[in-house]
């Protein structure tokens, strides 16, 4: 038996420590269309690698202050990083107590808000084209139907994700504009700041290069 070499330790299995995953509880308005997205952006193998998100979808079609309530009661948990609260202005007849719902979350350090104005089928449509006229919820929603080929609310994820990047730089394009006419929510129609939720969930490489976008409401 050949001798033990002095100062020799026993060989042990080396294991790689899983950075931890930022969790975010993410609550929509909507019960198709924005969970749809949502549910595509968690698929993603990087997402999936870095960050935990759940949806809460409002059984009752709750307005933006309620949302807001109740993800502060949600981010009460210490497992929860970030609460995203996802809706829409709608154009004529906006939702109530809009300002209200902002400035609430706007004091809450883990809650932001994404909103799209007038509705979440905006951000939908920046994806395939720089859309920069006011316009009201069923012209936005038809057109973005007629992009797409859908029939009614629920989408098909994949068909958007290849296209986040252009989205982003058409909603930033929207952004850039409205602050050069002093157009300030809720009257910056149209305009979208579901950037900065797909920024903090979405870690893919060269999309930091992007850079925050400006506030809108929050």
């Amino acid at each position: 038996m050949a001798p033990r070499r002095v100062g020799s330790s026993p060989l042990k299995r080396k294991t790689q420590v899983r950075p931890e995953k930022k969790t975010f509880v993410i609550f929509c308005e909507g019960k198709l269309s924005e969970p749809d997205y949502i549910n595509g952006i968690k698929k993603l193998p990087h997402v999936a690698a870095n960050s935990a998100v759940s949806i809460e979808i409002d059984p009752e079609r709750g307005v933006p202050l309620k949302l807001v309530q109740r993800a502060i009661e949600r981010s009460q948990d210490q497992e929860i990083d970030e609460c995203r609260c996802v809706f829409d202005v709608e154009w004529p007849n906006n939702h109530p107590y809009l300002k209200q719902a902002v400035n609430l979350a706007r004091q809450r350090p883990k809650i932001r808000v994404a909103i799209s104005n007038p509705c979440f089928e905006l951000w939908l449509i920046l994806h395939f084209e720089r859309y920069t006229r006011f316009a009201s919820t069923d012209d936005v929603e038809r057109h973005s139907k007629r992009l797409d080929g859908r029939a009614g609310k629920g989408i098909d994820a994949a068909k958007y994700m290849p296209l986040r990047a252009t989205a982003i730089a058409n909603a930033r394009a929207l952004d850039a504009q409205h602050k050069r006419d002093n157009a300030v929510f809720p009257s910056n129609n149209p305009s979208s700041s579901m950037t900065d939720l797909l920024m903090a969930i979405d870690h893919q490489p060269g999309a930091g290069e992007l850079g925050p976008s400006p506030p809108q409401g929050h």
